[in-house]
């Protein structure tokens, strides 16, 4: 299955739970509004054809001048197809998005290394809490407002 072929799928089987489909710069990426994510997530795992079974990075990107301001983005791979899928999910500053653990199990850590670093939450998350700083750290360090000479305390 190439990338227009994963695109066509998507769009003939999951069009209502997408926000919009590109070919993306080195896979097939898809927008999908935070309250079509587990659905369509379930739907990239069990579709027979796609088969996206591997979640191998969850992170977000910082766009401060935007509303919503991030854009949680997860990359999934397909063994059986050998192809990769971006999906990303705008999100406002102080909102959150339902965990993906329930569909990938493997996500449990990389969505904790967001909220640690973007402070963006995930809920119904089984273990949501920091991974990389310590826990009474009040800043989020990979957001584009955080200072490059980091901050005293």
């Amino acid at each position: 299955m190439n990338r227009q072929e994963i695109i066509d799928r998507i769009q003939e089987k999951a069009s209502s739970l997408t926000m919009g489909t590109s070919q993306g710069i080195d896979c097939p990426e898809v927008v999908v509004d935070k309250q079509h994510l587990i659905e369509f997530m379930k739907f990239l795992k069990e579709d027979e054809a796609l088969s996206f079974d591997l979640i191998s990075d969850v992170t977000a990107v910082d766009y401060p001048a935007r509303t919503p301001r991030f854009d949680v983005v997860y990359h999934i791979f397909s063994i059986k197809n050998g192809q990769r899928i971006r999906v990303r999910v705008p999100v406002g500053d102080g909102d959150g998005v339902e965990s993906v653990t329930c569909v990938w199990r493997g996500a449990e850590w990389l969505e904790r290394e967001v909220y640690d670093m973007f402070g963006v939450t995930f809920y119904n998350h089984p273990d949501l809490r920091r991974i990389l700083m310590e826990e009474d750290f009040k800043y989020h360090p990979l957001r584009k407002d955080f200072p490059l000479e980091g901050i005293e305390e």
